[in-house]
């Protein structure tokens, strides 16, 4: 086969492109770097916050354990259905925390002034409303609701009254989401045209085989409340300490995990949502009496909105990946990637030359020997030669510092705005746009068909 032409030397390539391949030769060096995040300030005793919990499962002492990170919070009251978590509680929390099976005494105290609802999917929506209504603020563990029709009237009661609600997926606080958000809007991977994201496990638990104890019983878990207005069944401890596995009560690995997913992209880009969602996958090895899937799939697509271009997004959750699991979000654009996996994201950049280049893979190898040397000649005046990218690597990684917690992070923003005023980074209505496709692709899953989305509007199409 003919050799492809020799393509230029470097010092030519460089007078070529000029100052902006200088400039990218100098930014290219791998690089890096620890991102800052300052203490949280000293509070007086009078801005002390008395707070409570609502739910004390896995979520709910793992939010306790975060809120209280923040200077001047002091949990006061706990609520369960099951009395092992509140002798728990007190066990942890000291002998004189206030604990009930009833939340409804927890919002009756005037001690109380925030609470966090960390109770199944499908009493978020009436437990937000209820603590609203009752004059505290709220921290709601998403998904924010289980149902999207239940969307509108969380929202109406954040906007009715006074208190701060925050919705709980807190990867939105992260110093590093914010960092990785100053690159892309400064237009650092052109133009986005993918995004890619899983969250992946490999454990029992990972996939909500959770330890249920010897003692449960309906004498010491509050079955009918728990069911609520669910379908009414015989007691099952597995169906309470395992709800999340049952659509009666949960949102499937959709609203547990891909509402994480969206979330962060959503903030990231200043995105109100996609307007198309497609789910598939199945139940590939937990068979263990759950009805919704281990493996799932979706497809979004997102038209043009003011912080982005239309493109397409792909998720997936995979509850018995061999490969050990792992999460990641990776973004594409026509000129590099935002590569976000654990507590550090990388930025790559790598932009098309403007010469396609010639030989190689190529029809240029098939011309004869005549049209070759012509068409080289006319490549050479048009581009001045095949010109390859700028050499060396193009990324800056950053990492979060050590003990870094986002989820401490993300209460300190909903704490600050209850003492100073202002917004919280993830209100009623962003929370609901990250919920709402991730049911819209549970409904996708289990209807087999596409579900269009208004996000702008919120509502179905």
């Amino acid at each position: 086969m003919p050799k492809s032409p020799t393509p230029p030397n470097r010092r030519k390539f460089l007078k070529k492109m000029g100052g902006a391949a200088l400039a990218s030769a100098f930014w290219s060096s791998t690089r890096a770097q620890t991102l800052d995040f300052p203490d949280a300030p000293a509070v007086s005793a009078n801005d002390t916050i008395g707070l409570a919990c609502i739910g004390m499962g896995i979520q709910g002492f793992n939010d306790l354990a975060a809120a209280l990170e923040t200077p001047g919070v002091k949990f006061l009251a706990a609520a369960d259905l099951y009395t092992g978590r509140l002798t728990r509680a007190r066990e942890v929390y000291g002998k004189d925390l206030f604990v009930t099976q009833d939340y409804r005494e927890i919002l009756r105290r005037d001690d109380i002034d925030a609470v966090i609802v960390a109770t199944t999917d499908h009493s978020h929506a009436q437990i937000t409303i209820d603590a609203l209504a009752a004059g505290k603020h709220v921290y709601c563990e998403k998904p924010m609701v289980q149902k999207i029709a239940e969307g509108a009237g969380v929202i109406a009661a954040e906007q009715k009254y006074p208190g701060v609600l925050m919705v709980g997926s807190q990867g939105v606080s992260s110093i590093l989401l914010d960092k990785a958000r100053e690159f892309y809007h400064r237009g650092d991977i052109g133009k986005l045209v993918l995004v890619e994201t899983y969250n992946d496990r490999f454990s029992a638990m990972g996939a909500w085989q959770y330890s249920i104890p010897r003692d449960a019983s309906p004498e010491t878990i509050d079955w009918p409340a728990f069911l609520g207005d669910a379908p009414k069944v015989d007691f099952d401890p597995v169906r309470f300490f395992r709800w999340r596995n049952y659509r009666d009560y949960g949102t499937g690995v959709a609203g547990d995990l891909f509402v994480h997913l969206f979330s962060g992209v959503h903030h990231l880009l200043d995105s109100k949502g996609p307007n198309r969602i497609f789910a598939t996958g199945g139940l590939r090895y937990w068979e263990d009496g759950r009805d919704v899937p281990d493996v799932f799939i979706a497809s979004c697509d997102y038209g043009k909105q003011p912080g982005h271009e239309a493109f397409n997004m792909q998720l997936r959750v995979n509850f018995i990946d061999g490969g050990g699991g792992g999460s990641r979000t990776r973004l594409v654009g026509t000129e590099g990637t935002i590569d976000l996996n654990g507590g550090r994201f990388t930025l790559r950049r790598n932009k098309l030359p403007e010469a396609p280049g010639y030989g190689g893979w190529d029809s240029y190898n098939t011309f004869p020997e005549a049209t070759r040397k012509e068409y080289a000649a006319w490549y050479e005046q048009t581009y001045g030669g095949t010109y390859p990218p700028v050499e060396g690597p193009e990324s800056l990684t950053f990492n979060v510092p050590d003990g870094y917690s986002d989820h401490a992070h993300h209460f300190r923003n909903w704490f600050d705005a209850m003492r100073r005023g202002g917004t919280v980074v993830e209100d009623g209505s962003f929370g609901f746009r990250a919920a709402a496709p991730s049911l819209a692709a549970n409904e996708s899953y289990f209807q087999r068909r596409v579900i269009g989305w208004d996000p702008e509007k919120m509502e179905k199409v």
